[in-house]
């Protein structure tokens, strides 16, 4: 899937959270209906079989209560993409990314492994960790390989860790610096690996058994070396990564270097010159860093803005009135007509476990809509974002904010103002159910702790669906007026 990530290291978020964030979207010409729910032990199978590849996998015993916001549709299998598990560890998965014919050669694709539509089922159920769900998805990859490059993410109340894979069977991650955030669009994006902290403590890095031997076999340094002498790897510390196992195409310049660009200029706007003939960084530079120390701490509506980015406030912005036509609309932007979903999952410190986990739901094109906090331990989910179907209905939150987006493009000024004033309001009354419901808890200590939250939880699905069907009503009068039949008596 064609997508876009952010990660949070807990430093560098306003509340010392760690924040995971990824923006599902559907291939070109394509809508995936989503919806978000939760699988409870029971329903979880024992042994999976993937609808593309046909792999069958045995699980283990014992699988943990999570959420996901698979596929409303099964014709192509499960695909959980986003979902936090009972004992708080998250998993983002995937941001589909590039590689090159070197690394593809020597380690080909798997036709019959294992990919996004699997991943979260077979992994997040399993896992007590950040790290343990790094080395659960790199065992499956060595053992099944996969058929796509892939990169995910893995988040509990302390780590996040971003996972990359290479070829069909090989793999590397590394643990995002706690002060720092990182960006990636669907491009392999590490930029150094420590092969001596990755075959050593594990501290900050890890990689797949063999990776040594699989460089060198292969002869994927291509770093240069003055006496001609092929270096010991195994004390690397700062190993290219990008120019080893990474693509570096034209392509790249139009759809993926962009969207690091303009979420590392919104963050760190101070720190370089993003613009002019004098830049540090353009949208088409190669070598931009992983991961940055933001300028200011990160909050839930930084979140949402970056990946709802369509270059406001450059020469590139697809709505924008000013600049030259060419360049509108140059790069492919982050928030386009075909996001399915955003899921950010914050792990928040310092209070009980059924509370610190909360994920946060988009659905439809980001430009549009707006963003909800839910708490994860429950057993169920809202009818307004579980019940998604293939039948258009407005009594579905995906369904509602795709007719708004449609509805709205055309008409992207006049109805600006609507859709700021509905993220606003239902972004605020969203924190305000979530403290006050996060102060109920802790001065009730309700016995029913799933039915407390679930009943919370309804209540934001509930201010939710009004305010969207609101938000309809004042689109659909604006872009009615607009319509290019319009006329009246008076027009005579």
């Amino acid at each position: 899937m064609a997508c876009t990530t952010i990660l949070v290291g807990r430093y560098a978020s306003a509340d010392g959270s760690t924040m995971m964030a990824r923006n599902e979207d559907s291939g070109a010409g394509e809508f995936t209906p989503k919806k978000w729910i939760v699988v409870n032990p029971e329903e979880q199978q024992s042994r999976y079989r993937s609808v593309i590849s046909k792999v069958e996998i045995d699980l283990p015993a014992n699988p943990l209560r999570y959420t996901a916001v698979p596929n409303a549709l099964p014709d192509e299998g499960i695909w959980g993409e986003c979902g936090v598990n009972e004992l708080n560890v998250a998993m983002s998965e995937t941001e589909t990314i590039t590689s090159n014919p070197r690394v593809l050669a020597a380690d080909p694709l798997v036709k019959g492994g294992i990919g996004e539509e699997d991943f979260l089922t077979i992994v997040l159920p399993y896992i007590r960790s950040a790290r343990d769900g790094v080395k659960r998805l790199g065992s499956l990859l060595e053992e099944f390989g996969t058929y796509e490059m892939n990169g995910v993410g893995f988040q509990d109340a302390e780590e996040v860790w971003w996972m990359e894979t290479i070829g069909g069977h090989h793999w590397i991650a590394r643990r995002v610096p706690d002060e720092c955030y990182a960006v990636i669009p669907n491009q392999l994006g590490i930029d150094t690996l420590n092969f001596r902290d990755a075959f050593g403590q594990e501290t900050e890095f890890m990689c797949s058994s063999d990776l040594l031997q699989f460089i060198r076999e292969n002869h994927l340094d291509l770093r240069m070396n003055e006496d001609g002498e092929e270096p010991d790897l195994s004390y690397e510390t700062d190993f290219d990564v990008r120019a080893a196992f990474g693509s570096r195409e034209d392509s790249d310049h139009s759809y993926n270097t962009p969207r690091a660009w303009v979420m590392e200029r919104f963050l760190n706007p101070k720190s370089f010159v993003w613009d002019g003939p004098e830049a540090d960084y353009t949208p088409e530079s190669d070598d931009l860093p992983w991961c940055l120390v933001p300028e200011h701490k990160i909050t839930v509506e930084d979140v949402k803005y970056v990946l709802s980015s369509h270059y406001q406030g450059t020469p590139y912005d697809p709505y924008g009135k000013y600049g030259e036509a060419a360049e509108k609309g140059r790069f492919r932007s982050i928030a386009v007509n075909r996001n399915n979903f955003l899921g950010l999952t914050v792990i928040r410190p310092d209070l009980p476990r059924v509370l610190a986990a909360v994920q946060w739901i988009s659905m439809g094109s980001n430009v549009f809509n707006t963003i909800l906090p839910f708490y994860v331990h429950v057993t169920k989910t809202p009818a307004y974002f579980a019940e998604t179907e293939k039948k258009v209905s407005t009594e579905s939150f995906y369904w509602a904010n795709r007719i708004i987006a449609a509805l709205s493009d055309a008409h992207f000024s006049e109805c600006a103002s609507h859709i700021e004033r509905y993220r606003l309001k239902t972004m605020t009354e969203g924190r305000r159910m979530l403290l006050n419901s996060d102060r109920s808890y802790l001065s009730e200590r309700p016995e029913d702790a799933k039915a407390f939250l679930e009943e919370r939880n309804q209540e934001i699905s509930d201010m939710a669906e009004a305010e969207t069907s609101d938000l309809l009503d004042k689109v659909l009068y604006t872009a009615s007026c607009g319509m290019r039949n319009a006329y009246s008596r008076s027009d005579a």
